[in-house]
């Protein structure tokens, strides 16, 4: 039995189309993209008028603490997880980065090969969750990484110029873009049917850590980027995305700082935030801090939300290490009840470092909170979706 339900006046029928899998449907909407993707952002829309959420959780089931995913092995997709270990069930909402893609690579930054990914993209639509993707790609003008070399910043200037029209970089950009719409095209289920994703590229932009951030690129070149991005997907026949637009905390609950790069309504579907908790060795008065400031900017989130006619979520955030026994039921959720969002997302677990995950894991000192977070009715974790992809 599952412990809640989602109240979201869903109708009880299977993910899976009826009657032969070969033949199923996928029709599109006015909108030009597939109608499951649409009834996705609905639904979506529709948490933020109810009382819950969705729990996600970065490459959850391709790595966790002590552990990797056999990429050769096809029967071990989907089948364990940190979370899932810890509460017997796994995260509504998995979510994956497609940095190295645009290089050609088999393999994405953090070593999980791409057509793993997408199998388990699959495999988790199948089983009626949501997945979100992100893109840490590298800088097209320096050949380093997404992240701001200080020995590279004068070029990390120029790099949004160099990949816009005219710049001299534009036509490689266009051949990466061409790889993301590839692949998202490639997210294809063997009964026919294009899995609606959320991407969630270009994000926490009001910082200057990324060659797209605040300091390396004006505001209309900001936005042109996006512009450019969304128009060449759909060109290259992309019609199963959504778009997040997600800054960092910098806005500190100003709108009009939250909205000042904002590409406008007609690219975005969904309106979020950055915010991570960055206390250390359990620093009970920089944890306060952190829900504070994650509570004053959801505020403004959830507000542009309403006003713009988007979905919200928190689209990442967490707490590196847990360091305290009761930061689910204590810090964060009793902020997340006070908004209306579609969903929260916590960073990764690395396989193969003790000091970088934001999930518990079976023994770790919150793993007992996390339950009863997992036990809170407005959480949602897989076993509680029904009919995502459906209309309400």
């Amino acid at each position: 039995m599952m412990k809640k339900t989602l109240t979201m006046a869903l109708a009880v029928v299977t993910m899976m189309a009826c009657g032969d899998k070969n033949k199923a449907e996928d029709p599109m909407a006015d909108s030009g993209r597939t109608q499951r993707t649409e009834n996705l952002l609905a639904n979506l829309k529709a948490m933020g008028d109810s009382t819950v959420y969705m729990f996600g959780h970065h490459d959850d089931t391709v790595y966790g603490i002590g552990w990797e995913a056999d990429y050769d092995n096809d029967s071990t997709i989907h089948m364990r997880s940190d979370v899932e270990s810890v509460c017997n069930d796994f995260p509504a909402l998995l979510s994956f980065d497609l940095g190295h893609i645009e290089l050609g690579d088999e393999k994405n930054l953090d070593g999980v090969p791409f057509k793993r990914i997408r199998e388990e993209i699959i495999a988790h639509y199948n089983r009626g969750g949501m997945v979100t993707l992100s893109w840490h790609l590298d800088n097209p003008l320096s050949g380093g990484s997404a992240w701001v070399a200080d020995s590279l910043k004068e070029t990390e200037t120029k790099t949004v110029a160099a990949v816009l029209e005219g710049g001299e970089k534009h036509e490689m950009f266009l051949g990466w873009l061409d790889q993301i719409a590839d692949f998202l095209n490639s997210l294809e289920t063997p009964y026919g049917v294009k899995v609606p994703v959320l991407f969630r590229p270009w994000h926490e932009h009001t910082g200057s850590w990324f060659w797209w951030g605040q300091e390396h690129c004006t505001a209309e070149q900001y936005k042109a980027l996006w512009q450019l991005t969304e128009q060449r997907l759909k060109e290259r026949g992309v019609v199963n995305a959504l778009y997040a637009y997600s800054p960092g905390t910098e806005a500190d609950g100003d709108e009009t700082k939250y909205m000042e790069r904002y590409p406008g309504d007609d690219c975005i579907d969904l309106v979020g935030l950055d915010c991570y908790c960055f206390a250390q060795d359990a620093d009970t008065t920089k944890i306060a801090d952190y829900a504070k400031q994650l509570d004053r900017n959801l505020t403004m989130v959830c507000a542009v939300a309403k006003k713009h006619g988007k979905a919200a979520a928190l689209t990442e955030t967490g707490y590196e290490c847990l360091k305290t026994n009761d930061w689910w039921t204590k810090t964060l959720a009793p902020v997340l009840e006070k908004h209306p969002l579609s969903y929260v997302l916590v960073w990764r677990n690395a396989h193969n470092r003790q000091d970088h995950f934001y999930a518990p894991y079976p023994g770790q000192m919150s793993a007992s909170d996390f339950v009863r977070f997992y036990n809170n009715k407005q959480t949602l974790f897989l076993k509680d979706l029904n009919g995502l992809y459906l209309k309400k």
